[in-house]
């Protein structure tokens, strides 16, 4: 066993974290907040249930300063193709939050068959998310 390698992998899940253990987190009542990095009108269109949006670009210290930092910041934007999710919780690390990132953003949740809420909002397809 390398040493390297087993702390590589413990380093990526204390800052990521997938779909099914956001959903756990989520039903089981965790101290967990759902960030929402992408623009507004792309939160409006199609979101994670109960995801607060603040887009990366927004994020100071003045709009951060009502969120309570004593809990899990699991932040999220599209997908592997978009880095909204890092800018968010590059910032809000910066801010004194704790957060990871959500692996696979909104796709994956959606992929993972959890539903979304919003204007184009999809209904769950076989995954038991109460979120």
């Amino acid at each position: 066993m390398s040493i390297d390698q087993l702390a590589y992998y413990q380093h990526k899940l204390e800052y990521e974290m997938d779909s099914a253990d956001l959903c756990e987190a989520l039903e089981k009542g965790e101290p967990v907040v759902v960030v929402d990095g992408r623009a507004a009108d792309a939160h409006a269109r199609e979101h994670i249930p109960g995801s607060i949006s603040l887009p990366h670009r927004d994020i100071s210290f003045n709009s951060t300063e009502s969120l309570d930092r004593s809990k899990l910041y699991v932040c999220y934007c599209d997908g592997i193709g978009c880095n909204a999710s890092t800018k968010t919780a590059l910032k809000l690390l910066t801010l004194g939050f704790q957060v990871r990132e959500l692996i696979g953003g909104l796709d994956w949740w959606k992929r993972d068959g959890h539903a979304t809420h919003g204007e184009e909002a999809l209904a769950a397809a076989g995954v038991k998310c109460s979120c």
